[in-house]
């Protein structure tokens, strides 16, 4: 029998496991043009970018649940503080804030860009469906969150790993050529690239992420049974999207010659397996787009409302609706390109101050 600290339910874990992915997999993972900026754009050197993501998110998520499990914080930013004082953790606190709100009209802009490209359909109808199923859905508040998307989660996983893996094996003879391709795209800018330095880009990635897990992960590990069951859900979490975005990225890689100026390339790479593929990637994506959606909004209005009250309801309805004029106003790779990359050398920063944190913490 197990002591109370050590208790350790596999459900709980697979549950954190996938909702940690599932925040991850937004619009630009499911729809390859993160994937794309961060990583295929590098060449061969975005295999060493994803490795060193898989070590930083690991940690990163290892700490947040630590964190969230031992202080079991007022409010879920509270985080912030905790690793950087009051006054930097106050900085990081309302910015925060305002980068997951532009997060959250990113996957409203992905949302619509996808049902442009697969359905023909205006991007303002599958944007307005989006934001208004993603309202409703975070008004239930963070329990029934982390229950619907954690299952949702490992599915999304395991349909992306099944396309890339595809996608690899059916553009082997592209293997030799695809690094000349990709610099000759990139210097003709017809794709985007977050930073041309491998170890920067992997870091303005984790950045990013960073400030879209914090908060949702430290509430996670405060509603652990353990240190140890939380934990285990992060590092789960964080090797099971780390492997979705190598052989994701892999795939787009060794077919770039054909996905040049494509919003939505995965969608490309999964049609030339099978159309009907390509139609349940479509469904596939909005799932991932949803998934990541719900908990970015959810931690926003928690910022500012506690959960089932009136004025968390109200604020949820009218930031939902914000962030659909902005995400349906700007180009989605545009989007993508300015918002992740930029907020995710902040991101970088605290990542920084986390690690001396821990080595301070440690000598005492």
């Amino acid at each position: 029998m197990t002591k109370k600290n050590e208790k350790v339910s596999t459900k709980k874990v697979v549950n954190y496991a996938g909702a940690f992915i599932a925040l991850l997999i937004g619009s630009g993972f499911a729809t390859g043009q993160e994937i794309l900026q961060y990583f295929t754009a590098l060449g061969y050197k975005g295999i060493l970018a994803v490795i060193l993501c898989f070590i930083l998110l690991a940690y990163v998520g290892l700490s947040f649940i630590s964190a969230g499990y031992n202080n079991k914080f007022d409010t879920p930013n509270d985080i912030y503080r905790y690793y950087c004082g009051k006054a930097l953790g106050t900085f990081y606190d309302y910015f925060s804030v305002f980068f997951i709100f532009l997060s959250y009209t990113v996957m409203i802009g992905g949302a619509g860009a996808t049902t442009a490209q697969h359905y023909n359909w205006s991007p303002y109808i599958g944007g307005i469906l989006m934001g208004v199923v993603v309202i409703i859905t975070a008004i239930f508040g963070l329990n029934r969150i982390v229950e619907v998307i954690g299952n949702i989660g490992p599915v999304i996983v395991v349909i992306a790993i099944f396309v890339g893996g595809v996608s690899i094996f059916t553009h082997l003879d592209g293997m030799n050529t695809a690094n000349d391709v990709v610099k000759d795209l990139v210097a003709n800018k017809e794709i985007k690239i977050a930073n041309p330095n491998w170890l920067l880009s992997a870091g303005s990635y984790v950045g990013f992420c960073m400030l879209w897990l914090a908060a949702f992960l430290g509430q996670i590990g405060a509603s652990a049974n353990s240190d140890k069951e939380g934990k285990l859900g992060a590092f789960w979490g964080a090797t099971g999207f780390s492997l979705a975005v190598l052989i994701m990225s892999l795939g787009i890689f060794f077919s770039i010659s054909t996905l040049k100026g494509s919003q939505i390339p995965t969608l490309i790479l999964a049609g030339e397996i099978h159309p009907m593929l390509a139609n349940l990637f479509s469904v596939i994506i909005l799932l991932g787009i949803y998934t990541t959606s719900v908990p970015l909004l959810w931690s926003v209005v928690s910022r500012f409302a506690e959960e089932k009250t009136p004025k968390f309801r109200m604020l949820s309805i009218v930031l939902g609706v914000v962030g659909m004029f902005v995400g349906l106003t700007l180009k989605f790779d545009t989007l993508v390109n300015y918002v992740y990359v930029l907020n995710g050398y902040v991101g970088l920063v605290l990542l920084f101050i986390m690690i001396f944190r821990s080595i301070q913490w440690k000598k005492i």
